[in-house]
């Protein structure tokens, strides 16, 4: 039986300037630089569309592999944040397509503005992800649950070519507007699929 895949929108996550400009490798005070960011974010302003779908899954214990409920696993990295977990939230985030037009529009107008764009994304699709797992980790600990860091396809031994089972398991195109290509990199460029460990 195919598990239910819930979509949440999210309202906009704080913007955190520091995290931006730590992205984009400023160092130091450089007021030239902050006023251009002050200019990306104002023009970046709406165009960001904060999206999550999400399911869960059981893990099951097989010898020495890991089924969680998408997939089957040998990879120790994934059992390793696993302990003591019994059962899993798989997501995928995305903020949109906007972004990418923009950064593409500014690569030749502007480098340093397609690299502060850029970062700016970066910032909102970890800002959008740290949003949900806030709210993951409220609703679970309200059962007495905690959650490990979550995980993604391609982090240690957990190949990277996982993603096309998440994709299947969330139904990532329809739910979020979010596809994979052959080469497995996703479109929108600022989205996330993650693995949280639930116990």
């Amino acid at each position: 039986m195919k598990n239910t895949v819930y979509t949440i929108k999210f309202a906009p996550p704080a913007l955190d300037r520091g995290e931006i400009l730590r992205y984009a490798g400023v160092r130091g005070d450089a007021p030239e630089i902050r006023a251009l960011l002050d200019e990306c974010i104002a023009e970046a302003e709406g165009k960001f569309r904060y999206t999550v779908c999400y399911t869960e899954f059981p893990i099951k214990r097989e010898g020495g592999a890991l089924n969680i409920g998408f997939t089957v696993t040998q990879s120790s990295a994934l059992a390793k944040n696993l302990i003591g977990c019994e059962s899993i939230v798989l997501f995928a985030a995305t903020v949109g397509l906007e972004i990418d037009r923009l950064i593409a529009r500014y690569s030749t107008l502007s480098p340093t503005k397609a690299l502060l764009l850029d970062a700016l994304g970066g910032e909102r699709i970890e800002s959008l992800c740290n949003s949900f797992c806030k709210d993951i980790a409220t609703k679970k600990s309200a059962q007495g649950k905690v959650l490990r860091p979550r995980f993604s396809a391609g982090y240690g031994d957990f190949p990277i070519e996982e993603q096309v089972k998440i994709f299947a398991a969330l139904d990532c195109p329809k739910r979020i507007g979010v596809s994979l290509n052959e080469s497995l990199l996703m479109s929108p460029s600022k989205s996330v699929t993650a693995i949280i460990g639930i116990k």
